[in-house]
């Protein structure tokens, strides 16, 4: 059998059984009870990019051995798999584990190679871009927090639902934004591009506390700081301690106070996107945003996160109809599939030959004959 990432079990699961195998860590084993009050188990499984929860009845032969599955420990998942009755959620007939040794543990924690691969490439990307920043001041800043939290980072979802929801995921979604902010900035030169790609990283930098991944699995474990006070609050306090941190070096203190503009406003702005960057008070920011670069990065924001959920959307979603799948929440309604781009050289390969050019002397058809002086001027 073919060893299958979750996501791709998911996506090719139907109405016949699937055989595959998955490797990926149990996050919990759980025993339930049917309103007939028969036993049955709930088993979740994780990978790097894909959750999935199997249903254990009490008359199946795999019933037995769900008491001895160990919580967070890898294994290799391998069986029949098809659509439950809802046609959403997948049922595992006849599947059997085994636990995973060290290696095998390793490569699933690091996920599929074109993951890490993009992963690698979005954190040298973000590396880069703020590498490149002109004001010293918010150079300085990127590289400490990068040098002090990037490991975190590297494993911190960009949520907990709905986008980028993975171990690695705010990689991605800062990347992806950095990258746009660059082009946002090309278009609008009234924009300080400095303070927008600092804006960037630093926007969610609270996550790191609220949707940090376990270091040795796919569990986003809830804490206390971030149900009291939440990433916004978190991600103002990080850029201050930096700031701090930065500014007790004497030297350098008194080498920034001699920069325009003042230090002070610099913090102040990076500050404010940090604050308005969910764009209005009723989605949990403090204060709506009140220059350019607060507004470019709330829509920035708001932006990749549709694009994702568009994106993972497609390759989970029910069908319904050709081109017509259900609904992702949040987004406000069913999912149609995109329009293909064109392309000239697929056209042309399909396209009919041309009629053969008529012989002297054949009569032309007279509605597709004119004169050299009756063709339209080009625009």
């Amino acid at each position: 059998m073919e060893l299958i990432t979750l996501r791709e079990l998911k996506q090719q699961a139907g109405p016949v059984g699937l055989q595959a195998v998955c490797h990926a860590q149990l996050e919990q084993c759980r025993q339930k009870m049917t309103k007939t009050g028969n036993p049955f188990y709930e088993v979740g499984f994780a990978d790097a990019e894909e959750s999935l929860v199997l249903r254990v009845w009490n008359n199946t032969p795999m019933f037995a051995f769900c008491s001895e599955l160990k919580e967070r420990q890898f294994y290799e998942v391998s069986g029949e798999f098809s659509l439950g009755n809802d046609g959403r959620s997948v049922d595992g007939k006849n599947w059997t584990v085994r636990a995973l040794n060290a290696e095998e543990s390793a490569q699933v924690l690091a996920g599929s190679g074109e993951l890490r691969e993009k992963q690698e490439a979005d954190f040298a990307f973000i590396t880069e871009t703020t590498a490149a920043i002109s004001d010293p001041r918010l150079r300085a800043l990127c590289r400490s927090f990068l040098a002090r939290f990037g490991e975190r980072m590297q494993r911190t979802g960009a949520a907990r639902d709905y986008h980028h929801a993975r171990r690695g995921g705010l990689v991605e979604h800062v990347a992806q934004m950095m990258r746009t902010a660059v082009q946002v900035c090309e278009a609008y030169p009234m924009l300080n591009r400095d303070l927008l790609v600092s804006g960037v990283l630093f926007h969610d930098v609270g996550k790191l506390w609220e949707n940090a991944y376990s270091a040795d699995g796919f569990t986003m474990p809830f804490t206390e700081i971030s149900e009291l006070i939440g990433h916004i609050p978190l991600g103002m306090e990080i850029v201050n301690k930096l700031w701090r941190d930065l500014t007790e070096d004497e030297v350098q203190a008194k080498e920034w106070s001699l920069l325009e503009p003042p230090s002070e406003r610099v913090r102040l702005h990076l500050l404010h996107l940090i604050v308005s960057h969910h764009g209005e008070l009723e989605f949990g920011s403090p204060v709506v945003p009140k220059t350019p670069e607060a507004q470019a990065l709330h829509y920035i924001d708001n932006l990749d996160a549709k694009m994702e959920m568009f994106d993972r959307g497609y390759q989970v979603a029910g069908e319904l109809a050709k081109n017509v799948q259900e609904r992702v929440r949040p987004l406000p309604g069913r999912l149609v599939r995109p329009l293909e781009q064109f392309d000239w050289g697929e056209a042309a390969a399909t396209s009919e030959p041309e009629a053969a050019p008529e012989s002297e002397g054949e009569a032309s058809s007279p509605e597709l004959v004119r004169d050299e002086e009756e063709r339209p001027e080009p625009f």
